[in-house]
């Protein structure tokens, strides 16, 4: 098992932009759950999921202890992004994203909230949800 510093660099070289710590991905995590929760409105957010991606594939390799003291708020930030969408096994982000395997759940959601060219989008790929401009 390894570092913060040597997964987040580990990762770098596996592609990902940056050499994200485990902070950085977790508070743009917080980000994007509160702003969902409020109504995410951007263009389809499959840039913005990847961060939950990183923790996923950073959790495989860090040392226990670390992983053990960012899981509590990491799995409240899961509840509340389950809290804030919907499950439909993907089938609306799937019109717009090829999705990754099963065990990135995270995939398979779309915002309960649909507003904007978010919600235009995902409706038009069968997404049901509510629009707080007609709520």
């Amino acid at each position: 098992m390894a570092t913060e510093t040597e997964v987040g660099e580990l990762l770098h070289q596996r592609g990902w932009r940056t050499a994200f710590t485990v902070a950085e991905r977790v508070n743009a995590w917080a980000a994007l759950v509160s702003s969902i929760e409020r109504g995410y409105g951007d263009d389809i957010h499959t840039n913005d999921l990847y961060c939950r991606n990183w923790l996923h594939e950073a959790w495989l390799l860090l040392d226990e202890h670390i992983v053990q003291l960012w899981t509590p708020q990491t799995k409240t930030l899961d509840d509340r992004y389950k809290a804030a969408t919907v499950d439909d096994d993907g089938q609306a982000l799937d019109q717009f994203h090829r999705l990754p395997g099963p065990d990135l759940w995270w995939w398979r959601r779309h915002p309960r909230i649909l507003t904007k060219d978010l919600g235009r989008s995902l409706r038009s790929a069968g997404a049901i949800g509510t629009d707080p401009d007609t709520a």
